[in-house]
């Protein structure tokens, strides 16, 4: 039987921010929600370098401005802190990569086979870096993959549009955080609040 993980990509504060969607974070904490009901296990992707940046080459054209900017006050941890609305719980698991990518600098693909998780369900910001990057390394891997279109979010919406609608289902199922919320939890016993159905009583 297929095991599959929830990833929530580079949810950081910083990066929420960046992206002023007002509907987004309760409809990604709501499929989280489902996961974790479920059974399924939730992994939390974060990009986080060391003090002086040590990882980041100044030939890397999106990292490599790092190098030069000033260093956050003490005690600010907004670039590395997941938004407190879909914040880790106790049993989730947090990640940190280097790159784009959430197997870049990382050891997801060691918590994933330690795991026996052979599928993944991709959510995160932004559609065109870390979703797309992602997709595109676990495919190779051989990971079975789905794609939460509307757990996804992208400065561009066009971009958006053509990555879940054209590209991804050539290796990813495309579906929204409602309708796999429903199918985690019916396949799973459990409602979206964590009820056992078998507890349920009988109507």
């Amino acid at each position: 039987m297929s095991q599959e993980a929830l990833l929530v990509m580079d949810v950081q504060q910083a990066v929420v921010d960046r992206y002023p969607d007002p509907d987004y974070l309760p409809r990604l904490r709501k499929a989280i929600d489902a996961g974790r009901a479920a059974g399924i296990p939730v992994i939390h992707v974060v990009v986080g370098f060391r003090p002086g940046y040590p990882e980041v080459s100044a030939r890397n054209k999106m990292f490599g401005r790092l190098a030069s900017a000033p260093a956050a006050p003490a005690g600010d941890d907004r670039m590395t802190r997941i938004h407190p609305d879909v914040a880790p719980e106790p049993g989730d698991i947090v990640v940190t990569k280097r790159r784009v990518s959430a197997f870049a600098g990382s050891d997801l693909d060691m918590v994933l086979r330690a795991g026996g998780i052979d599928r993944l369900v991709l959510t995160g910001i932004a559609t065109s870096g870390v979703v797309l990057s992602t997709l595109r390394q676990a495919a190779d891997l051989d990971f079975g993959l789905t794609v939460l279109s509307d757990g996804c979010l992208d400065a561009d919406p066009e971009v958006h549009r053509v990555l879940t609608e054209k590209v991804f289902p050539q290796q990813a199922d495309v579906t929204t955080a409602a309708d796999w919320a429903a199918g985690a939890t019916a396949s799973r016993g459990a409602r979206p609040d964590g009820v056992p159905l078998s507890e349920m009583p009988a109507p």
